[in-house]
């Protein structure tokens, strides 16, 4: 049956998409009526298929920045559908009508030195370890919408490879057309997945060769991009998951241009399809780590709004079940809005794309990478010529020895994050209980997943809800972005003042990250940048006798002379390396850490972890 498709020729009022989804031979057609909603909870649930355009602006559900473009949570509610097999579709679908380029709305040498900016005063800064910088490429075209999201449609089927969606969308004021590489989450029988996609293998004008994949993969940038996300969605998962989520992979993401590096994580879940949604807005490949702090760091560097980019196209289908509260329950397949052209009614084209932004990071390796991940849709839109050459390009994947270079790089990864995890209660921890304080990094939420998994009855709270004398056998308080030496910073002077009043009742506390470095603060010791930024770096290191793998996202440390072996203040045990950087402290009732035992980098973080723990409840004094 291609009856609905056809209608779609003819007709250019009508709202609709036409989806091709990984791993099928055929074309969804979906047509139905628009609603515009305010927010993700009003995305209309009521038995029937929906799918939604979710803008980027939509973060500040989650109390984050972003640009107010106005764009609109639009919701396409189906009310007919047909699949058309991708043989019988290609040829009813129009040629692509080439566009008017006009060029990137940021030029080289501008984004360029945006790059450099970031680099130095945000993540040199300590803001965050990753952020994401995005600029469009614009062009006109004369067409009307839906025929030219059609023929770019096909242009993409045609050429594109590896695409996780490829799709076109037509509604009033918005029609788009894309190859998206990246599910962001999709929620099917209970298990949610969110596929991190990160490190780039541009292709040349040559069909690319093992030989050259092996240099990518072996390259510390590149590797060191993807660790972050992972953790960066690690944390998402253990705020959607009960059982905080697994990691599979890692796996090669194939596209006509270019290459990524990916994993998959999963775990169980029972929210609503819409809360998952909420809860993960948006992928840390788009934005940065962590997320608040990349949200504001992307108001400040980018000076228009995002529109749908880095958003998520959302398919929301019922899945048979009943929710508990009687409602009909639904499964969601949501790719993220990347490698997509948008058109207006005025003609206007633009195609968003953007760099992910490390310590490593080149300015010019970064400004390349954009145009890379443009270059698959501008060819389909005709805004650039194809490759030189059509000669297929190998499967990179079974070109030899990228097996084994993909699977070592779990050698360094948390044993803990790569199974299925079980409950292991420590006998001297089980049944006390742990408030993890959160300062603004949602690694609290992977770190009170550990906590549980080692018996303690863990909650999250926000740094602005802690009670001024928390009722807890064990107070964690929590990483976060910043300079634990700017009191004056209503955050960082909280986590000052809950340290203190702790430190004054003598029950139990363990300091993580920033919060590790006040409490250095608190006992003598100065706390200064490091030569060069550890985010996202794995370091060996020494606590306290025993060597630990543990990954570190910190560009400021707390350091420590040599000669006494315990702090000026409150007389801390301190563990250092050779440097003089303080990587832990203890006394009685108090342990603190710089690096993250929580992290997906942390191989020894978990009996790093029972240790400090173990520590702070077995030596604390006597409450006074």
């Amino acid at each position: 049956m291609t009856s609905l498709l056809r209608s779609l020729l003819d007709d250019d009022a009508t709202p609709f998409a036409v989806l091709h989804r990984r791993g099928t031979d055929w074309l969804d057609v979906l047509v139905g009526d628009v609603l515009d909603v305010d927010r993700l909870a009003d995305v209309p649930l009521d038995g029937g298929t929906v799918l939604a355009l979710v803008p980027f602006r939509q973060v500040r559900e989650r109390g984050f920045a972003a640009h107010d473009d106005g764009a609109p949570l639009r919701c396409l509610r189906v009310r007919e559908r047909e699949r058309v097999p991708l043989a019988e579709a290609l040829p009813l679908l129009p040629a692509a009508v080439p566009v008017e380029p006009e060029g990137f709305d940021v030029d080289d040498a501008t984004y360029a030195d945006r790059v450099r900016t970031v680099i130095e005063d945000e993540i040199g800064r300590g803001e965050g370890a990753n952020f994401v910088l995005r600029r469009d490429f614009v062009a006109r075209t004369g067409s009307a919408p839906g025929p030219a999201v059609l023929g770019w449609l096909r242009a993409l089927l045609e050429r594109e490879r590896g695409a996780y969606w490829t799709f076109a969308v037509r509604t009033p004021g918005l029609a788009a057309a894309g190859a998206t590489p990246e599910r962001h989450v999709s929620v099917a029988g209970g298990v949610a997945r969110m596929n991190p996609i990160s490190g780039t293998f541009r292709h040349g004008a040559q069909p690319p060769t093992g030989a050259e994949l092996l240099g990518f993969l072996a390259d510390t940038k590149e590797s060191e991009e993807l660790f972050m996300v992972v953790d960066e969605e690690m944390k998402m998962m253990s705020a959607v998951c009960p059982d905080g989520g697994r990691i599979l992979g890692p796996y090669l993401a194939q596209m006509s241009r270019l290459t990524h590096t990916e994993y998959v994580l999963e775990g169980r879940t029972d929210l609503d399809v819409r809360e998952v949604l909420r809860l993960t807005m948006f992928a840390p490949t788009v934005t940065g780590s962590p997320m608040g702090n990349a949200c504001a760091v992307i108001a400040r560097h980018e000076s228009t709004p995002r529109g749908y980019y880095a958003g998520v196209l959302a398919l929301l289908e019922p899945d048979g079940t009943t929710r508990p509260d009687g409602a009909p329950g639904y499964e969601v397949d949501a790719p993220i809005l990347i490698r997509t052209a948008y058109l207006d009614d005025a003609g206007r084209v633009t195609v968003p794309v953007g760099a992910t932004l490390v310590r490593h990071s080149s300015p010019d390796g970064e400004v390349a990478e954009t145009h890379a991940k443009a270059a698959g849709v501008l060819t389909a839109i005709g805004a650039l010529a194809p490759a030189r050459t059509e000669a297929p390009a190998p499967v990179l994947a079974d070109e030899p020895g990228v097996a084994s270079a993909l699977a070592s790089r779990n050698d360094r990864l948390a044993a803990f994050w790569l199974r299925p995890q079980g409950a292991a209660p420590d006998p001297a921890l089980a049944g006390r209980t742990a408030l993890v304080v959160d300062a603004e990094d949602q690694f609290t939420t992977m770190l009170a997943h550990q906590l549980r998994h080692l018996g303690l009855d863990a909650r999250v709270v926000p740094w602005q809800d802690v009670p001024d004398d928390p009722a807890t056998d064990l107070l964690v308080l929590g990483p976060g972005p910043g300079d634990a030496r700017h009191l004056d910073e209503p955050r960082v002077a909280q986590l000052y003042e809950l340290l203190a009043r702790r430190l004054a009742t003598g029950r139990p506390l363990l300091a993580v990250c920033l919060s590790h470095q006040v409490l250095a603060l608190q006992a003598g010791l100065p706390v200064a940048p490091l030569p060069a930024p550890r985010q996202g770096v794995r370091l060996e290191v020494d606590v306290f006798g025993e060597r630990a793998a543990i990954g570190f996202y910190n560009t400021f440390a707390a350091h420590h002379g040599p000669g006494a072996a315990r702090t000026p203040l409150l007389g801390l045990e301190v563990a250092t390396d050779d440097a003089g950087v303080v990587h832990a402290l203890r006394g009685p009732g108090v342990a603190s850490v710089q690096g993250h035992l929580e992290s997906v980098l942390s191989s020894d973080g978990l009996a790093t972890l029972r240790r400090l723990v173990g520590h702070a409840l077995a030596t604390a004094p006597s409450p006074r």
